[in-house]
């Protein structure tokens, strides 16, 4: 415990309230003459305030709920330590800063080795002599993590599972640096899919972000061939294009952009959604991702804009660059339903009583697509492609049923909803599935 004591490069970590909460209990379990009382308070808050982290961290390997919230707040904790090893590289941190925190990781490793079963068997000594009945109000804090499946990124679970069985965390160092060098720093490193919120204004990350995966997009294997070779080439830090993907509603645009991000989470790859109301912000979200490890694509999800609206400035603005350079790991995507991306009338084209310099007006309306160097177009599949999609679709998914009466009912679909995409194809292939897994769920014994 009084390790503790001398934690200066990693005193953060145990600076939330769970954190403190176990801290007090075993203070309280060193005294010489510890209070029943107050030690059986102390617990119950101490059990408290882990539940409460690991409800917020359903993802956690580790069983016991005081090692899974220190591993944690050593992997998500943002320190000096590790901002340097992001922003600067490992071959740059002073040796003394690196052995002052093999050091402190020692300590932290003595924290850990304080078990469930250890800790409650210390305070039942404590309490059961005056309170006999008070043993049977807890038991070890195990297992309090919610039964409920989340994404884990695949290094993360890696590095967890050698810091639960290294047998001296002075030798964490470059496993830990190694992580934060291509995952970054902090909390927002154990998600792929993150989110700008404009109020207040902070990326957050996504519990569940939508798993599709490209297999399940049929009919667009062009367009997806020149997205994955850019993307490549954005990771592998060569030049890479901004990509504006265009084309009808339903079409896969934006489904082919969240599965791409799937693809190449593994790659250090993570997708910022920015609402299209925010883009006044994006000087804040380039900020807030300068000098962070991962690459990060940057997501405007159905882009267009009205003739009175001036805020695609500030998306030009970022795209053909300032007097400030843009970082190197931030690409930027936007889907839209039509390629020029800002409102034009017939009127502005060439009516000079209307507009001395009218031309000067449409360049300057189409200039924001055209500072794009990749523009892929989506179109709407012909009958034969839709019918294929849906062909596809049904034998990914194992559902027997006879292709005549699939393609006659794809089609009596397609009439009486909103036309051929692929998002209608799945809407259809989604209204079958239901209806044959209902139909088998009837007929079981």
């Amino acid at each position: 415990m009084h390790s503790v004591y001398g934690l200066a490069i990693l005193r953060d970590l145990l600076s939330k309230d769970a954190g403190q909460a176990v801290l007090q209990l075993l203070k309280t379990l060193t005294l010489p003459q510890p209070d029943p009382i107050k030690t059986v308070e102390i617990y119950s808050e101490a059990f408290y305030q882990l539940a409460q982290a690991m409800d917020k961290d359903p993802g956690s390997s580790i069983t016991d709920a005081w090692q899974a919230y220190l591993v944690n707040c050593l992997l998500d904790t943002r320190t000096l330590w590790n901002k340097q090893v992001e922003q600067r590289g490992s071959q740059h941190i002073s040796p003394a800063l690196r052995a002052q925190v093999q050091r402190e990781l020692q300590a932290i490793q003595r924290l850990f080795a304080l078990d469930a079963q250890l800790i409650w068997e210390e305070v039942c000594a404590i309490a059961t002599p005056t309170m006999p009945v008070i043993k049977q109000a807890w038991a070890p804090w195990q297992a309090l993590q919610p039964q409920q499946s989340t994404i884990q990124m695949p290094m993360r679970t890696r590095l967890v599972e050698t810091i639960v069985t290294c047998p001296d965390w002075g030798e964490l160092v470059l496993p830990l640096e190694r992580y934060w060098s291509h995952a970054g720093a902090g909390p927002l490193a154990r998600y792929h899919v993150l989110r700008w919120q404009s109020n207040p204004q902070q990326l957050t990350g996504i519990d569940h972000p939508d798993m599709i995966e490209l297999s399940g997009l049929i009919g667009h294997e062009r367009q997806q061939a020149r997205i994955t070779t850019n993307i490549e080439r954005f990771i592998a830090g060569l030049p890479a294009h901004d990509m504006l993907l265009y084309g009808p509603p339903g079409t896969g645009k934006s489904s082919t952009i969240k599965a791409i991000a799937n693809m190449y989470a593994v790659q250090n790859l993570c997708l910022v959604e920015v609402d299209k109301a925010d883009i006044h912000d994006l000087p804040q979200i380039v900020a807030a991702l300068r000098n962070r490890a991962p690459r990060y694509l940057l997501f405007i999800d159905d882009l267009s804009f009205e003739e009175h609206e001036t805020s695609y400035k500030r998306l030009k603005v970022l795209l053909e660059g300032t007097a400030e350079a843009r970082p190197d790991n931030i690409l930027i995507c936007a889907t839209s339903n039509r390629m020029n991306l800002v409102k034009e009338n017939f009127y502005e084209r060439g009516n000079p009583n209307e507009d001395v310099n009218w031309r000067d007006t449409m360049d300057e309306k189409q200039s924001l697509a055209h500072r794009f160097g990749l523009r892929i177009s989506f179109l709407l599949p012909d009958q034969k492609q839709y019918l294929d999609i849906v062909s596809q679709l049904s034998q990914q998914r194992g559902l027997m049923i006879d292709e005549e009466v699939l393609s006659a009912r794809a089609l009596a679909w397609e009439r009486q909803h909103a036309g051929r995409s692929g998002r209608s194809a799945r809407q259809f292939v989604d209204d079958i599935e239901g209806e044959i897994r209902s139909e088998q769920h009837h007929t079981l014994p």
